[in-house]
């Protein structure tokens, strides 16, 4: 049976992180996963965590001035120390809650010179999980969710992977963003299997429930499970009205479907 993480990055946001993951487990979610909790105190995250008997798959690196549309310092020439001291940031929170994945954003950057900086805080942030038994994952934003981000295809993902040559760098596959980009979903996973550490979901074009859209998530998720794929898979989709409780009758279905 398919297992779900919630991404409570989207889902219940309105409401402190350790009430957030409460609600996912009433929910009937097998784990979560987050975007910045910088904000909340990893304590009660951890408390929330073993109160529920769920685990974090995984948090976002700082995105840096959020107010000047900034999401991420990874690929910024010259911003390499503000990069690497919010990769530290973000791995010494996941130590704090037990979160064995980081996702370190590119940011907005273009050229060869980008792609070098890049590669190299990468090579940075891989050996930094590396002594804590932590892996890294990069992830391909779309062009109209994310105009001009740095890494906007799982071709590009591969190539930087192989450069940095760390075993613990992953892609993660975003459905919603990978089906946007780059079409032939089911194809792009067979290429990209062998180096996706996570995947993720939602409804296209608008982010909406998963049920609705182009996308036959049936399809897709038998697709991965047949393909020996069978770690939670995080939906990360923007519930109309905010509501989310009221957003999730997607999920049997789709549960019950593979």
């Amino acid at each position: 049976m398919t297992a779900f993480s919630a991404n409570l990055g989207f889902l219940w946001n309105d409401r402190p992180l350790a009430d957030a993951i409460r609600a996912a487990r009433a929910a009937g979610f097998d784990a979560v996963e987050c975007h910045w909790p910088y904000d909340q105190d990893p304590a009660d995250v951890k408390a929330a965590l073993a109160e529920t008997g769920l685990a974090m798959l995984g948090l976002n690196a700082p995105r840096g001035d959020v107010g000047a549309g900034e999401n991420g310092l990874a690929a910024l020439v010259g911003r390499e120390a503000e990069a690497r001291a919010g990769i530290d940031a973000a791995l010494d929170y996941a130590d704090a809650i037990d979160t064995g994945n980081v996702h370190v954003l590119s940011g907005f950057a273009s050229g060869d010179a980008a792609q070098a900086c890049f590669i190299e805080n990468l090579r940075y942030a891989t050996a930094a999980a590396a002594a804590r038994g932590k892996t890294i994952l990069i992830e391909p934003l779309n062009q109209y969710d994310a105009p001009g981000y740095f890494l906007n295809h799982t071709n590009k993902a591969r190539r930087i992977i192989e450069a940095v040559g760390a075993s613990n760098l992953r892609l993660m596959f975003d459905c919603y963003h990978i089906q946007i980009l780059e079409g032939d979903l089911t194809r792009r996973i067979d290429a990209n299997l062998d180096i996706t550490g996570h995947v993720q979901f939602a409804g296209v074009p608008s982010r909406g429930r998963p049920d609705i859209g182009e996308i036959n998530y049936t399809h897709i998720f038998a697709h991965l499970a047949a393909s020996g794929y069978d770690a939670p898979l995080g939906v990360e989709y923007k519930p109309e009205g905010g509501d989310t409780d009221g957003s999730l009758g997607w999920m049997a279905g789709l549960r019950g479907s593979i």
